[in-house]
């Protein structure tokens, strides 16, 4: 037997023993995710937003939000990348709300030492553009390019992983990913140095 088939049906195995732990209402069980995966949903996260107590919020937002939906899951890849794609949905979805909410006025007369802790409007607006920037293009890729991207960038998958989740070569992986990083560059070009 082919290594690499065992290793794959003994993940799958592992996947399927969390997954009725899951269903059984084993707390244990998210407990072992949260202290498995915590740190990668905080870095797909932190991706959106820099500020360190929103990716905190939202990465335990993504956990609960899981346990909530327990009943419900199919993983059919691994829990780290079901709880990566959770996490860059999560944010997306911080950054939709965001947008659609207007800041709060700063009062006019902050005495001078507390003035650093409002932050800077016009930064504030930078990274905001710049995330919608970032959204817009990867909205804009052709969807296989665009499916290749998101793999790769977000869920972190290598690109034979990629290819046997898409049915395709690497070579077409390769070639899906060159574009879209060209495309990528054009479309951010006046927001890179």
């Amino acid at each position: 037997m082919d290594s690499s088939v065992s290793l794959r049906r003994n993940q799958q195995t592992g996947v399927d023993d969390l997954t009725k732990r899951l269903q059984a209402d084993d707390q244990t069980a998210l407990k072992e995710l949260f202290e498995a995966h915590y740190t990668h949903v905080c870095a797909a996260i932190h991706r959106f937003t820099t500020a360190r107590s929103v990716t905190e919020d939202l990465a335990q937002q993504v956990f609960i939000r899981f346990w909530q939906k327990r009943h419900q899951i199919t993983i059919n890849s691994s829990p780290g990348a079901y709880l990566q794609r959770m996490a860059i949905n999560e944010a997306l979805a911080w950054l939709r709300s965001k947008k659609n909410l207007q800041p709060d006025p700063l009062p006019a007369h902050l005495p001078d030492d507390d003035r650093h802790l409002a932050p800077d409007p016009e930064e504030q607006l930078l990274q905001q553009e710049l995330h919608e920037q970032v959204l817009h293009a990867i909205q804009s890729l052709p969807p296989r390019c665009r499916e290749v991207f998101v793999l790769s960038r977000f869920e972190q998958l290598s690109y034979r992983e990629i290819a046997d989740k898409l049915g395709i070569s690497i070579k077409t992986v390769e070639n899906q990913m060159g574009k879209a990083l060209q495309l990528m560059r054009e479309r951010m070009k006046g927001y890179l140095g």
